[in-house]
């Protein structure tokens, strides 16, 4: 039974993952460019999912789903999808494989189809899968969120309690190339609850890799309020990047308390001037376009991103309403003129990129460093 992989650019490093856990167990995923036989499989994020969903219900094979797309939507997918992996794929992908090449149904655990769904019972663990194999991907540190973002589909996905991979075998992913680059919803919550942080753990997780490190920079980020001095110094002391991605996401604390972030804007102003200090340039994500936001709220995110613009760069993009989210059925209100002007006027000046005036357009991230 040949097993398939369409070849989606956001979903790169699912291939590397997946194609790790699937061949581990004896199923090596062939990349592929159009829907062929035995089976096909897919990664769906709610921006790409209408390019591909006519692609997957007129194909000549079984197709397989997952993706957080997939897993927010499920029964629209399994619509036009022969079988949806709702959640983590790590097992339950290879565990369809093997029932479908024993000529079974595939309506097992984790799996969704026409026919309806029974979800797992358990989350998987890091350690028990390999980060990547023969195709290089990031190293996912940690999985999971205990903070529910209105906007965010992480934690309706990977659940509330973080998980983490072991400093081990991190070490053993991140140092088979030149340059150790991770995952993770915030790099500063690397083995704590996820709210207290552990320095401690991250810089004995530091001193195990031996080649470059690109710590909470691209693919990553980390939260405001973790950003302190013993935090940049474990930066400057291990660390290649000599930026810091994180989210400030409104200047407004009336938006940041209603999102339930757990920090203020004037923590995430201190946060970068505590990198700008420290020689570390802040690169700062807010979210224009809340359904809920006021006039007020939304001048009060402009006036932020222009007083940080003087110290670091700015990434604006339009509020999306992804499936699965606390806010998945609302809309992105209009933009007022100022926010457009401000946001355009950053951009020419190259202290601002990102997607603020249209919500097809996902928010384009270049390799931080």
């Amino acid at each position: 039974m040949q097993v398939n992989w369409r070849e989606i650019p956001a979903a790169r490093n699912s291939y590397a993952v997946l194609g790790a856990a699937c061949g581990s167990t004896g199923w090596n995923l062939l990349p592929v460019t159009q829907p062929e036989a035995d089976i096909t499989c897919y990664s769906l994020n709610s921006i790409n999912e209408r390019r591909y969903r006519d692609e997957i219900a007129a194909a000549d094979c079984i197709t397989v789903t997952g993706g957080p797309h997939a897993t927010a939507c499920w029964r629209e997918v399994a619509a036009y999808a022969d079988y949806v992996i709702v959640g983590e794929g790590e097992y339950t992908l290879p565990s369809l494989l093997a029932d479908l090449e024993a000529g079974r149904s595939g309506h097992i655990p984790g799996v969704a189809t026409r026919d309806g769904y029974e979800p797992v019972k358990s989350s998987v663990r890091l350690d028990a899968y390999p980060a990547f194999s023969d195709v290089k991907g990031y190293v996912e540190i940690s999985r999971g969120c205990p903070f529910a973002c209105g906007y965010c589909q992480t934690p309706q996905i990977f659940g509330h309690c973080m998980r983490h991979r072991s400093i081990d075998e991190i070490a053993k992913y991140a140092n088979r190339h030149g340059q150790a680059r991770f995952i993770s919803p915030n790099a500063f919550a690397y083995g704590s609850d996820g709210i207290h942080p552990r320095f401690d753990k991250i810089e004995h997780l530091l001193r195990k890799l031996t080649h470059e490190i690109f710590f909470g920079t691209f693919p990553s980020e980390v939260r405001p309020e973790f950003i302190c001095e013993e935090s940049l110094a474990l930066i400057s002391g291990y660390c290649t990047n000599t930026k810091l991605h994180f989210g400030a996401q409104s200047g407004s604390n009336a938006v940041l308390a209603r999102l339930h972030r757990g920090h203020t804007a004037a923590e995430a102003i201190r946060a970068a001037e505590l990198c700008s200090g420290a020689g570390i340039t802040p690169v700062i994500d807010f979210i224009v376009g809340f359904p809920f936001e006021t006039d007020e709220d939304q001048e009060a995110t402009v006036a932020a991103i222009q007083e940080l613009s003087r110290i670091g760069k700015i990434h604006v993009h339009q509020f999306i309403p992804l499936p699965g989210t606390p806010l998945a059925k609302t809309r992105a209100r209009p933009l007022l003129p100022g926010t457009e002007k401000a946001c355009g006027d950053l951009a020419l000046g190259g202290k601002l990129t990102g997607s603020w005036n249209d919500s097809e357009i996902r928010f384009f991230r270049r390799r931080l460093q």
